[in-house]
């Protein structure tokens, strides 16, 4: 119950920060650095993985779709990456994998407030 309350007293603070994320992550696609523009994309991914496509927060949904690839909602990911960029989902998957090993190795996808 204390995860829950912690989540939701936190969730009504970064709501509002997320959008406000968002609208800078716009401007500064248009008018901003790269670096600054690649990192926000890159949270936005994983944050869309964790809640949309219920995968692990510090893994892209490129990633996620390749170990997923037997189900359909990653078949049509792999597709549509694919006509940018052939094997995109592959090679995130080999670049992350690794990392998804180790957090899984060390137990810190468990419950951290009890």
């Amino acid at each position: 119950m204390k995860e829950r309350l912690a989540g939701f007293a936190l969730m009504c603070a970064m709501v509002p920060l997320a959008i406000l994320g968002y609208l800078v992550l716009w401007w500064v696609g248009l008018c901003g650095r790269t670096e600054r523009g690649r990192a926000g994309v890159r949270a936005l991914d994983h944050f869309v993985n964790a809640t949309v496509f219920n995968g692990y927060a510090w893994e892209s949904v490129s990633s996620h779709a390749w170990r997923e690839r037997e189900q359909r909602w990653a078949r049509t990911v792999i597709w549509i990456t694919d006509r940018f960029q052939q094997g995109h989902c592959q090679r995130a998957n080999k670049r992350e994998q690794p990392i998804v090993d180790l957090v899984l190795k060390k137990g810190l996808e468990k419950q951290t407030i009890r």
